[in-house]
């Protein structure tokens, strides 16, 4: 049977589902969500997640929303990603909540600001705003790949996963690689990884089809 991962290529969220999902081996294909259309919002889509959220993945009789849970069921069906030891599955959990909090809350929220939302509807100020509490959560995960190729342990995890969600993404919102060399670093060993796609490459949807 095929996983069913209804998503957008611009969803950051998204991607932090469909990168483990083809990093894995498992047997998926991506179910394109028109996001910018009004899609989640409709009644049949919020049938299949009342959070009226991307992404939603579905095996089976299994459907589940939260990329965090989906990176778990990855885990549990794939037996990858989660961590060698308890102590090291405790420290992936660590870091997925600090990214969705921390990173990504912030990163989407900005990336949007930027680019998805009309020039007449952006606010300088929210912008400013958000783009200081993303540079401070940058800080935070540039110090903890000091020295390390991986958020946890040896391999890839779903820390990693999580927290690059947003990271690959062409369209500017205040990061830049070089600023940050440690990150900048992860991000080439996650691009070095067999089978790592784009989220462009990996997902339906991108900009330049809206425009």
């Amino acid at each position: 049977m095929t996983i069913k991962l209804y998503c957008f290529g611009e969803s950051g969220n998204a991607y932090k589902a469909a990168l483990p999902l083809e990093l894995s081996g498992l047997a998926w294909e991506p179910v394109k969500v028109d996001f910018f259309g009004g899609e989640t919002r409709s009644p049949d889509y919020q049938a299949l997640n009342i959070m009226g959220e991307v992404p939603v993945l579905v095996d089976g009789d299994v459907t589940l929303t939260q990329s965090g849970v989906m990176q778990m069921y990855i885990t549990e069906i794939s037996g990858k990603f989660g961590g060698a030891t308890p102590a090291e599955a405790r420290d992936v959990m660590r870091w997925v909540f600090f990214d969705n909090h921390k990173v990504s809350s912030q990163a989407g929220m900005l990336r949007f600001q930027m680019n998805f939302l009309p020039e007449d509807k952006r606010n300088p100020d929210i912008i400013g705003f958000i783009a200081a509490r993303l540079k401070s959560a940058f800080k935070t995960l540039d110090a903890g790949l000091e020295g390390r190729d991986w958020l946890v342990g040896d391999g890839p995890t779903n820390a990693d996963f999580s927290n690059c969600g947003y990271l690959f993404y062409p369209e500017p919102f205040t990061f830049t690689r070089s600023d940050w060399p440690n990150i900048d670093r992860w991000l080439s060993n996650i691009e070095a990884l067999p089978g790592w796609k784009h989220p462009y490459d990996l997902m339906p949807g991108n900009p330049s089809e809206r425009a």
